[in-house]
């Protein structure tokens, strides 16, 4: 197992990964997956400042995360938000606690008080979109702290958005 930085080489694999949950789930809200040079670009203009990692194992990326800046204003330097997608036949096997914790631990480096995340939450569970995603983050420490309502609208159905937070270090 190796969890790493991202590398321009990557992209490929990363987008097959993304694009799965864009075109088969509602845990993405995007509806039509990036062309390869557009993923190429959001990955090069996340990692110039925060850090994109890919876990691997045996040579094949099982998955990736990253975290950029939340809201984008200067006041919100000590704050980030996390994103997180694995291949989706390779759940359940600590991959997703294992990114996190190493993108945790590269975040406490950079001064990073408050994680942030935003979740795909559905009004029922269905075959797009269930709790898991609120679940596996309800167990790593995060804290459900906001709702929009029927703010998502993908496969002809309505989605609720949640946010979620964790404080991983000292406001002094």
């Amino acid at each position: 197992m190796l969890i790493r930085d991202a590398r321009k080489e990557d992209a490929e694999r990363l987008l097959e990964i993304y694009a799965y949950y864009v075109e088969n789930t509602a845990i993405s809200f995007e509806c039509q997956t990036p062309t390869l040079d557009e993923f190429k670009e959001r990955i090069e203009t996340i990692m110039k400042t925060h850090p994109y990692l890919v876990l691997e194992n045996e040579g094949e990326i099982q998955g990736y995360a990253y975290a950029r800046p939340f809201v984008g204003r200067q006041a919100y330097e000590h704050s980030c938000e996390l994103t997180i997608y694995l291949d989706h036949n390779a759940k359940r096997r600590g991959y997703g606690r294992m990114l996190y914790e190493a993108l945790e631990g590269c975040l406490k480096q950079m001064g990073i008080l408050n994680l942030y995340t935003c979740i795909g939450d559905p009004v029922v569970e269905d075959e797009y979109l269930t709790r898991n995603s609120e679940q596996f983050h309800g167990h790593l420490g995060f804290a459900k702290v906001g709702e929009f309502h029927k703010c998502g609208h993908k496969f002809g159905r309505w989605y609720n958005m949640i946010w979620m937070e964790k404080i991983i270090g000292e406001h002094a």
